[in-house]
């Protein structure tokens, strides 16, 4: 019976700690920054918060969301975000801000690429999310229903994982049924300074899972994107900047911030996409690395079981550039090798 009672207590502890971002973001007191950690526990034992800082301006305008450490190996953008929630002045911001430096704490605090060490699932695979699930659902439930659902702009900042090489660039999902959300998505991207902008197809109906947390606000009608800058599991400092300057040009597009810096001036569109990945385990070695060209049926790698028997070869399976890749030895199977993207006229 105790143990029922504590349960209990636990729960509504829980839900008054989640209501309390709707009581802050829904009082009308302006030129404030408020920061909280709502709390979650499932029912396997595992608890966790989610940090959340809520930046509200002299003068109403659009809220503009961004969240951060959806992987917790991701530094760059943690980093990044995390500055511009401690520089912005309220004084010249119009509208709100709501952010969420680190969403997957127990990966960052564990350094584990990916999942959270608690449920082995991976936020970025959850959505929407379930109320009464493990700790990653509830997680993805509450971004679903309290953040998503009360922005206008959406942005999901990632980078290359711990394994991952990566090619700086700003991307979104071209959801022909919402074309007004579509449209200032690109306008976002294009102003954003990343000189590689990266469109999607959008080819999921109203009921299916998002399973990603910007699509989930593109399924919800909301204008979602997603910065991809930073790898290797470090923190370099040039992509902390350009994923900085990136959200300002943003805000500023919005009309909510002053602007950081000029569009790029050479602007380079890819719109497909094509996966390799492996179907073996084995030790991965490629001499290409990101932003490589390559050319169709090119060899951009191969695996060898450990004693150096090779037992499979990687061929580029189209002509483009090579948006990110695997740049560790481990391999496994299913693991995505290489992505590379090219332009498709429609």
């Amino acid at each position: 019976m105790l143990r029922i009672f504590l349960f209990i207590i636990l729960t509504v502890n829980t839900t008054i700690s989640q209501n309390k971002f709707n009581e802050i973001f829904s009082n009308e007191t302006r030129s404030l920054k408020e920061y909280m950690k709502v709390d979650f526990k499932d029912n396997y034992g595992n608890e966790g918060v989610l940090p959340i800082s809520i930046i509200k301006g002299k003068s109403k305008g659009p809220v503009f969301t961004i969240t951060a450490g959806v992987h917790g190996y991701e530094y760059p953008p943690i980093i990044a975000v995390q500055k511009v929630l401690n520089e912005v002045d309220i004084k010249k911001l119009k509208g709100t801000l709501v952010i969420v430096p680190i969403a997957n704490r127990a990966s960052f605090f564990t350094r584990t690429p990916f999942i959270n060490p608690q449920d082995q699932k991976n936020l970025n695979n959850a959505f929407p999310g379930n109320k009464n699930g493990s700790i990653t659902e509830q997680i993805a439930h509450f971004i679903t229903h309290n953040l998503i659902a009360v922005s206008d702009v959406f942005l999901d900042v990632h980078g290359g994982d711990a394994c991952e090489d990566l090619l700086p660039f700003v991307c979104y999902y071209n959801n022909e049924k919402k074309q007004q959300q579509t449209a200032l998505a690109k306008k976002l991207s294009e102003n954003s300074g990343f000189q590689y902008v990266v469109s999607y197809p959008y080819n999921i109906s109203d009921t299916d899972p998002a399973k990603y947390v910007f699509k989930q606000a593109a399924q919800d009608g909301k204008t979602a994107l997603s910065i991809e800058c930073g790898k290797l599991g470090n923190v370099q400092k040039d992509n902390v900047e350009l994923i900085k300057n990136g959200i300002y040009n943003m805000l500023f597009t919005m009309n909510m911030y002053p602007k950081a810096s000029e569009p790029h001036e050479n602007i380079i569109y890819r719109n497909s996409q094509d996966y390799i990945n492996s179907n073996v385990q084995g030790i991965f070695y490629s001499s290409y690395k990101a932003g490589d060209f390559v050319a169709k049926d090119d060899i951009v790698g191969y695996t060898t079981d450990e004693f150096g028997k090779v037992l499979e070869e990687y061929k580029a399976t189209k002509e483009g550039i090579i948006l990110y890749k695997l740049a560790t030895p481990p391999v496994n199977i299913d693991d995505t090798i290489m992505c590379i993207s090219s332009f498709e006229e429609n």
